[in-house]
C-alpha cells in the first residue's frame, strides 16, 4: 500500500511554490517555540536516548536539525515531498542531520528502514491531521515499526478545538492569512481528526499511551492586530508496552 496520490500531489505542490526559508511556511516556527518545548515532555519519557532519532514528515527540516544538535549519533529526517527533502538538505549545509524521501503508507520501505536504523526514538508533528482518512492508520502502523521493541515516540497533532479555530481564520473578511492560503489552495485541510481517534490509532498499532498533554502549536502567522496565532494542541508519548 502507498499514500493516496492525491495527498502526495497536494504535499509536493506546497513545497513546490513554497519560499526556500526559515520561517516561510505556517508552521515553520522556531525550534525554541516548538521542539525544544516538546523535548521538554519527551526526553524524559525516552528510555533508550542512544537510540537513532527520526524526525517523521520533517518537512524543510527546521526540527530535525533542532533534533540533530541534541541525539548526534544519527538524526534522520523523513518526508513525502521530495522537494521538502531538498530544502532540508539545503538549509543544512553542515550535514547535522540525515534526509531521505519516505512514504509512511508503504510499509515495505518503513520495515526497510527499520533494518537499517534498528529501533529509534521519533517525533511526529502534525502529521495524522494532516493525512487523507485512508492513510492514517497506515502511518500509526509505520511509527510502531519504526519505535520497535525498545524506542519511543512524541506525537503532537492538533487538537479537534484546532478546527473551529481555522475556520474561523479562513472566513475573515480578507480570507486566510497569507501563510495559511497555500495549505487550503493545495487542498490541504488540518484538524481533520478528533482527539479520540488519534489515540485509538495507536493502540490499535499496538502502542501503548505513557503520557499526554496539551500545548499551542505556535506558528510563523500573525494576526491582522499582531497578535501570533496559536492552535490547539495535544500531544502523546507512545511505545511499545514492555519497553516500559
Amino acid at each position: 500500500m502507498s499514500v493516496t496520490n492525491r495527498y502526495r500531489e497536494a504535499w509536493e505542490g506546497f513545497w513546490r511554490e513554497a519560499p526556500n526559508e526559515p520561517g516561510a511556511v505556517f508552521w515553520d516556527s522556531e525550534p525554541a517555540l516548538t521542539a525544544a518545548r516538546h523535548l521538554a515532555h519527551f526526553a524524559p519519557r525516552i528510555d533508550r536516548p542512544e537510540l537513532p532519532m527520526v524526525d517523521l514528515g520533517c518537512g524543510n527540516g527546521t526540527q530535525t536539525r533542532y533534533l540533530a544538535e541534541r541525539y548526534p549519533k544519527m538524526t534522520t529526517g523523513l518526508d513525502l515531498s521530495p522537494t521538502a527533502v531538498a530544502y532540508a538538505r539545503h538549509q543544512d549545509p553542515e550535514c547535522q542531520a540525515e534526509f531521505a524521501e519516505l512514504d509512511a503508507t508503504d510499509l515495505r520501505a518503513v520495515e526497510e528502514l527499520h533494518t537499517r536504523l534498528g529501533d529509534a526514538n521519533v517525533y511526529v508533528r502534525g502529521v495524522l491531521h494532516q493525512c487523507e482518512a485512508a492513510d492514517r492508520r497506515s502511518v500509526a502502523d509505520a511509527i510502531a515499526v519504526l519505535t520497535g521493541a525498545e524506542g519511543r515516540a512524541f506525537v503532537v497533532e492538533l487538537a479537534e478545538a484546532a478546527k473551529p479555530v481555522l475556520m474561523g481564520l479562513a472566513a475573515g473578511p480578507a480570507g486566510p492569512p497569507p501563510k495559511l492560503r497555500p495549505v487550503f489552495a493545495h487542498g490541504i485541510v488540518p484538524g481533520e481528526v478528533t482527539d479520540d481517534a488519534v489515540v485509538a490509532m495507536f493502540k490499535s498499532a499496538g502502542l501503548a499511551i505513557f503520557a499526554e498533554g496539551e500545548l499551542p502549536l505556535i506558528t510563523t502567522e500573525f494576526t491582522g492586530t499582531g497578535r501570533r496565532i496559536e492552535l490547539p494542541s495535544r500531544w502523546l508519548v507512545v511505545g511499545r508496552a514492555q519497553s516500559g
